[in-house]
């Protein structure tokens, strides 16, 4: 008995589907898992940007590791209990979230750097940069599980008992004004609002420093040319995290608002891809823009890959002079 033509399109999608997903995972995972290593090995760029950053490439792997295998698993529609569909709904939106707060964090950091460059050190302290992690991480679970309280589609399922199962579907179990108004609107627009008004106000800054030339001194401009650098590097990953994710939330906001409009679920699929590859993205910006993060990439490369042996990185040390100069260096 042969199967039906469609039966063999629809395979042929899902395999489609999911080999370019697996791609996706694997790239994300091998690329953050190499910026996390790079901070380890160069002990020059353990500070508190680089850890956010570190956040940040966790929560990029973990999206290699859980999110997309969940947005396969979710795609193919097994069957399972409600509830256990919502959660593992709930993580996709949890690790969506600790990345845009980790932007923020960003964001927040190099806007206190050019800001009060001569009390950064003694108010953005490495204890208080673990513990701001730490608190978006933990703000990610709280936002991101609010569905499991009842702001979910079980009332829409009709009287489902305990042991009942339906297919798990991402919008069949959240609702559609959860992920407009509460996580489009409340968790992803305003952060995003804040992170363009935070990186126009560093550039204004160091513009404006730069600009007084007369007044400013060789150690002075140095600084602010590197903090420019640096600062548009991550503005950069700010864009790519909007360009890539915005798509896939303008769609829910059409769904909701017009339940008539039909989107091509060629579009979904896109759009999906589109958020998933944002996780590969991120590395490829740190080497490319970043020459200190480029250069520890090059030595893990030679060491892990070519069996050639690095020189240890020096840990910084001594005054805080020479501290703050060590500091200012990782961005060359």
């Amino acid at each position: 008995m042969s199967s039906s033509p469609g039966i063999k399109r629809r395979e042929h999608v899902d395999m489609m589907y999911i080999s370019i997903e697996t791609a996706i995972a694997l790239a994300s995972v091998m690329g953050n898992v190499l910026v996390v290593l790079a901070v380890c090995v160069n002990r020059t760029l353990r500070n508190t940007t680089f850890c956010f950053i570190v956040s940040l490439a966790v929560a990029d792997i973990a999206v290699g590791v859980l999110v997309i295998p969940l947005a396969i698993i979710i795609s193919l529609g097994f069957n399972t209990e409600f509830y256990t569909c919502l959660f593992l709904s709930c993580l996709l939106l949890i690790i969506t979230q600790s990345s845009i707060l980790s932007l923020l964090a960003i964001a927040i950091d190099r806007y206190l750097r050019v800001k009060i460059p001569t009390m950064y050190s003694t108010i953005v302290t490495q204890r208080r940069a673990y513990v701001a992690v730490c608190l978006c991480w933990i703000l990610s679970f709280l936002t991101g599980l609010v569905p499991m309280i009842g702001w979910n589609n079980r009332n829409v399922q009709g009287n489902l008992s305990s042991s009942s199962s339906i297919v798990c579907e991402f919008t069949a179990v959240m609702r559609m004004d959860y992920m407009v108004y509460f996580n489009f609107f409340g968790w992803v627009v305003v952060p995003l609002s804040v992170m363009i008004a935070l990186y126009a106000e560093i550039f204004r800054v160091i513009r404006r420093q730069l600009n007084r030339r007369a007044e400013a001194t060789c150690d002075a401009e140095r600084y602010y040319r590197k903090e420019l650098k640096l600062a548009k590097s991550l503005a950069l990953v700010v864009f790519l995290f909007a360009v890539c994710w915005l798509p896939i939330h303008i769609m829910n906001c059409i769904d909701f608002f017009c339940p008539t409009c039909s989107i091509p679920k060629f579009a979904m699929y896109v759009g999906i891809f589109m958020s998933h590859v944002n996780s590969a993205l991120n590395p490829m910006v740190y080497a490319f823009r970043i020459k200190m993060f480029r250069d520890t990439l090059i030595k893990i490369t030679r060491r892990c890959m070519l069996c050639k042996p690095t020189e240890p990185t020096p840990c910084p040390t001594g005054t805080p002079a020479l501290t703050e100069k060590v500091d200012v260096k990782l961005q060359q």
